[in-house]
């Protein structure tokens, strides 16, 4: 057994040296330290000797610059602009993303062909990390952050290619609204409002709907509880295996499902009421979200588009 064991880590240390040395060409292909469409770009850039360039080293500070010296914007935003085939360009913008909304960024280029680099950076600490890149030969770039985050978009295209480019970057909820009939402009309570006289604090958001509007799974999953309690009325629970996260819907006037049910985001899981503590209020659900060892965060950006406000689109200019 000593000696299996020996051999297996003489086997590991093998293995990890032999990656060391010829890492830099399995990076390419290997999953583990597979690099960026713009990453294995300038490698093929130094193979060819042309990061010895002028040219070459100019698309390589150009890089670095546009990563030091973004644009401030805010999400969602569009820019216009022109990339030069003449000269070295590349575009960066600095925004701030929260946890529940998709990024989605599309860009467009007057010259098809040419080969776009689009890559996502995370902040943290005065450093950046490359978090996402667009597939080679892709215009479209996805992201679900998992905190808030400041983060940087960088755009350049490949040396001699250009043109006249558009880049549209939005923020939208990854979750289904809940409540069918209603969009975010019902949300007329949100997380953290005061209850029981500032004994507690609001552990989700009210969505304001006539009684009897369906409520709708918000994301596929599985409905783990169905029961009724002193504050919540009847309540449906609901796992998102996804995201690690309990969805949970109260105050229902009646529910429609059973625990161990498999659902689909849009699928009824009950009708909008008052039931429980909610009794001398208008018909509404309560919408909450809770994640091991964090317990409640707050519900809002998982089902609101970028902008929407703290308070939600009721409250929104």
């Amino acid at each position: 057994m000593r000696r299996a064991g020996a051999l297996l880590i003489l086997l590991f240390t093998l293995a990890a040296a032999a990656l060391w040395v010829v890492g830099d060409r399995v990076g390419d292909w290997w999953p583990l330290v597979r690099r960026s469409p713009h990453e294995q770009y300038a490698r093929r850039l130094a193979d060819a000797h042309l990061d010895d360039t002028a040219l070459g080293r100019s698309w390589l500070t150009t890089a670095s610059r546009a990563l030091a010296q973004p644009v401030a914007s805010a999400l969602p935003f569009s820019a216009n602009g022109v990339f030069d085939p003449a000269a070295p360009s590349a575009r960066a913008w600095r925004f701030h993303a929260v946890r529940g909304r998709r990024l989605v960024v599309n860009v467009e280029c007057d010259e098809p062909d040419a080969e776009l680099f689009i890559d996502l950076y995370e902040r943290r600490d005065d450093e950046l990390r490359r978090i996402a890149s667009a597939a080679r030969g892709s215009r479209t770039l996805e992201f679900e952050p998992a905190s808030a985050a400041d983060f940087v978009l960088r755009v350049q295209p490949e040396l001699l290619r250009g043109g006249a480019y558009t880049v549209e970057q939005r923020a939208v909820a990854t979750l289904r609204f809940p409540v069918e009939g209603v969009s975010a402009r019902a949300v007329q309570s949100v997380f953290g409002d005061p209850r029981d006289r500032g004994a507690r604090a609001h552990e989700g958001v009210d969505i304001f709907a006539p009684r009897g509007a369906p409520v709708v799974a918000a994301t596929d999953g599985w409905v783990t509880r169905v029961t009724t309690n002193r504050l919540g009325g009847n309540v449906v629970w609901v796992w998102d295996g996804e995201r690690g996260q309990a969805l949970y819907y109260a105050h229902l006037d009646r529910q429609d499902v059973s625990p161990g049910t498999r659902v689909r985001a849009g699928d009824v899981l009950g009708r909008v009421g008052n039931t429980g503590n909610a009794r001398t209020t208008a018909p509404h659900l309560h919408f909450g979200i809770y994640r091991a060892l964090e317990g409640a965060v707050d519900p809002l950006p998982f089902i609101c588009d970028a902008p929407c406000g703290a308070r939600g689109m009721a409250y929104a200019p």
